[in-house]
């Protein structure tokens, strides 16, 4: 498959497409409609995303590396073992949203409301959700290791089973989380309790 690179792409009506491991690097995408598209094994390097539309389409297995999404929106959207590693998302509309596995590390999803988002065994390494609104989400069994939560609202957020290993717990808000016994013992040294018999 040849890569497309260095291109810029502007209200194109792709929606419905059925692309298949399309690649490209450093382009822009501009007012583009993807909404019902179906991408599997597609790549997308260094690119950028403004207003872009995803309305219920379904990536699977892509990897969207180091790109910027700037007022998209993903409503009903579908990410299945996708990699976004180093890609940030501004103004975007992140709900409902689904994602089934993949790597979100070192992903910045500051002050994005992901309100009900299932992201349950999200790798999200060193994200920064600084801001973000968690209220309700699924993250069971999610790696959080080293990510940023200052700010953050956990209102009803499940977190049990994720890792949080490395994350400044003592400045995090968790009323209202779901949290199990180990997690309940890092809140606690956090806060400079010993736990023990």
């Amino acid at each position: 498959m040849e890569v497309v690179r260095n291109e810029r792409f502007t209200a194109e009506d792709w929606a419905l497409v059925e692309w298949d491991r399309a690649q490209y690097e450093d382009c822009a995408f501009h007012d583009v409609d993807f909404s019902e598209a179906r991408l599997t094994g597609c790549t997308f390097a260094h690119c950028h995303f403004g207003n872009v539309r995803f309305n219920a389409a379904e990536l699977m297995t892509c990897a969207i590396l180091q790109s910027e999404f700037q007022r998209c929106s993903f409503f009903d959207a579908r990410l299945t073992e996708c990699k976004f590693t180093g890609s940030q998302f501004v103004d975007c509309g992140l709900r409902p949203l689904t994602v089934e596995g993949g790597d979100f590390s070192f992903v910045s999803l500051r002050g994005q409301n992901l309100t009900a988002a299932k992201l349950g065994g999200l790798r999200l390494r060193e994200a920064d959700l600084t801001g973000a609104d968690l209220t309700r989400v699924d993250l069971r069994g999610a790696d959080l290791s080293g990510a940023h939560l200052k700010d953050v609202v956990l209102k009803g957020t499940d977190l049990r089973g994720a890792d949080l290993n490395g994350v400044a717990l003592r400045g995090v808000d968790l009323t209202g989380a779901k949290i199990d016994l180990a997690q309940a013992a890092l809140v606690a040294t956090a806060y400079g309790a010993v736990v023990g018999d």
